[in-house]
């Protein structure tokens, strides 16, 4: 029965999504995870030519056999995502590159790899609306990037102060100042922390991160939102242009959450 559960074979060559982009892989381990509701399936995938560090464990919807068909839609994904960018170099190509970047880099190639770095990331997303970071914390994203993808530091948990620390205390300076009433105010906080919750384990996590997470976030059943601090919370205010302009937002709250989204990044 339980072989059931697997539409994958261990040692089985398949496709898998990273990104939005399709790449060949292997399945290395499977498992059957327990989710909220039942137990799914998990595989343990390496991706060919990567190094064992990407390495990681994938739901079976991230997989694709390795067929015909799907050999097509991995050239048409690659094909599309060439053409939203100015360069033909993929993000994932130089995630990888810069997982691996030589020592001793002068400072000015680190600020040309920095402003290189979030041009592309802007490319890509092709957000409905810009979000502009202030220098001083792109800084502070990039040192979080280089720290824990390239010296393998990554942040102790739980952080103090806590993304929901954060947000109280962001609340508590602006309640009474700003033009919004309390009650959205705290819709404003509320959503944030939602997202922040939702989207950490799929979207804000690099690699390396992700076995912390399930040990001890996910496994104790912990809202990432009291777990993680500051690093994490600028990395969603990166995405959350791309992931505002993907819940059909009507304009009245779009205009009210930007507005929000400014005042705590200024």
């Amino acid at each position: 029965m339980i072989e059931d559960e697997f539409k994958f074979e261990t040692n089985e060559k398949v496709l898998c999504y990273h990104g939005i982009l399709l790449y060949e892989a292997k399945i290395l381990e499977r498992e059957l995870r327990q989710d909220s509701i039942e137990k799914k399936p998990y595989y343990w995938v390496h991706y060919k030519g990567w190094k064992q560090t990407w390495d990681e464990w994938v739901s079976d919807e991230r997989v694709l056999k390795w067929t015909e068909i799907n050999l097509q839609k991995q050239q048409q994904l690659k094909e599309m995502h060439s053409r939203r960018k100015p360069s033909s170099r993929s993000s994932s190509t130089i995630s990888r590159q810069d997982s691996v970047e030589v020592r001793g880099r002068t400072r000015h190639r680190d600020k040309v790899k920095k402003n290189k770095y979030f041009k592309e990331e802007e490319t890509i997303r092709r957000s409905e609306f810009k979000l502009p970071i202030p220098e001083s914390l792109k800084g502070h994203l990039v040192d979080d990037w280089e720290n824990v993808t390239k010296n393998q530091q990554l942040t102790p948990l739980p952080r103090t102060p806590s993304v929901s620390e954060i947000l109280q205390q962001y609340y508590d300076y602006v309640h009474g100042q700003c033009n919004m009433d309390d009650e959205t105010l705290t819709l404003v906080i509320d959503g944030i922390k939602l997202y922040f919750d939702k989207s950490l384990g799929s979207t804000l996590l690099y690699n390396v991160e992700r076995k912390q997470f399930e040990d001890e976030v996910q496994i104790p059943e912990k809202l990432p939102s009291d777990m993680y601090g500051i690093e994490h919370l600028l990395r969603l205010f990166v995405q959350m242009p791309t992931l505002i302009s993907q819940s059909n937002v009507d304009p009245e709250t779009l205009s009210l959450l930007k507005g929000s989204f400014f005042e705590i990044l200024r």
